[in-house]
């Protein structure tokens, strides 16, 4: 049976559309294979100048057709501007739908400093308004401070007002029952005990893991999403004296002990809000700079790479600019571990205008 014109001009569109986003060189093998199919004398090349008008279902099909086939991809917005940075990443991404899931948010609030110290108020509000909008179930959003009494923290951030506002849960972690935290133990790990995750984030269907952009002077080196996990685990459980988080500091496996804790869960979407960047310092003061970004994936390792990178990229730290980023301690463990890319060929930026798409072009550059 002859095939339909009209569905060889569709495809054809969106091969184009995701050959501007990403570059074509960029593209995933199946992709090229799929653009082969299609004479050249019959179809112009897939490199453009300009993105091809789709409908929006040919955009939601290139979306989802491009999240399928690479996992590690990683949506660049270059923006000063929080919410529609984040708004604008996830369009890009185009992450699992939140449909009728429970949702837990995991922000960072080590304090309740200004970002990147902590988790912008914008940041989390537009977060919410998205996942609701999306059909989402319930929200829940909680977690630990490490400098800080977390309640005071999450106030100061304005997490108790958002919640009233938009009915989300609010949990403070440090206020948990002996029954709330899950235990994992020390077998495979460099954790003398084990250690336990908060149950309410590991009973949740999706897990949103929100980070900042910034090193880390007291260890982990720098702080993004594989170390914003430790935000998720006790310090004590009712009932147990050992002090988890004395133990974590004063290791010197720390950073292997950090990327050990992100076996427990996969999640569903992480952002970097880069807006703000402690390229010194943190993780709750620092050398401040704008960086002037916002990330979004769905791989752990490979957002806190382009971070790393990005940080690089800004000028940073002797810890965190030595080596390849492939051999930092925590991203090493993480990719032993299984949890995401293992090397930059793996990683594919998206992007959706010129200006991000110069920034991405110049992070890569560092992502070695």
């Amino acid at each position: 049976m002859p095939s339909d014109p009209s569905q060889k001009s569709s495809r054809r569109r969106i091969l184009k559309h995701l050959s501007f986003l990403s570059g074509a060189a960029a593209l995933p093998a199946a992709l090229r294979a799929i653009a082969a199919q299609s004479p050249q004398s019959q179809s112009p090349p897939l490199e453009t100048t300009s993105p091809p008008e789709l409908t929006p279902s040919e955009l939601t099909q290139a979306q989802q057709l491009a999240a399928a086939l690479n996992p590690h991809r990683v949506a660049l917005v270059k923006t000063t501007d929080r919410a529609a940075g984040i708004r604008r990443a996830i369009e890009l991404l185009q992450p699992p739908s939140f449909q009728g899931k429970t949702v837990f948010i995991k922000p960072n609030y080590n304090t309740g400093d200004p970002a990147p110290a902590a988790t912008d108020p914008v940041v989390l509000e537009t977060l919410v308004q998205h996942i609701q909008g999306a059909g989402a179930k319930a929200i829940t959003v909680g977690d630990r401070s490490g400098m800080a009494t977390t309640r005071n923290a999450m106030e100061q951030m304005q997490v108790f007002a958002l919640a009233k506002r938009y009915g989300f849960k609010p949990i403070v972690f440090d206020e948990l029952d002996r029954n709330d935290w899950q235990y994992f133990p020390a077998t495979g790990t460099n954790w003398s005990r084990g250690f336990a995750i908060a149950r309410p984030v590991l009973d949740a269907d999706a897990i949103v893991n929100v980070c900042c952009l910034k090193t880390h002077r007291f260890g982990g080196h720098f702080t993004l999403s594989l170390k914003n996990t430790i935000g998720m685990v006790a310090r004590y459980v009712p009932g147990d004296g050992h002090d988890y988080m004395r133990e974590l500091h004063r290791s010197t496996n720390q950073r292997l002990m950090i990327a050990e804790v992100n076996k427990a869960y996969r999640p569903a979407l992480v952002v970097i809000d880069g807006v703000d960047a402690f390229v010194g310092g943190g993780p709750e003061q620092g050398k401040r700079v704008k960086a002037g970004v916002i990330l979004a994936a769905t791989d752990r390792i490979a957002i806190d790479a382009v971070g790393i990178a990005m940080l690089r990229k800004l000028g940073t730290t002797r810890e965190v600019s030595n080596g390849s980023i492939w051999s930092q301690t925590q991203i090493r463990r993480a990719a032993d571990l299984g949890l995401g890319a293992v090397g930059p060929e793996q990683i594919e930026f998206v992007t959706g205008d010129g200006p991000s798409r110069e920034m991405a072009q110049q992070v890569r550059s560092f992502l070695a």
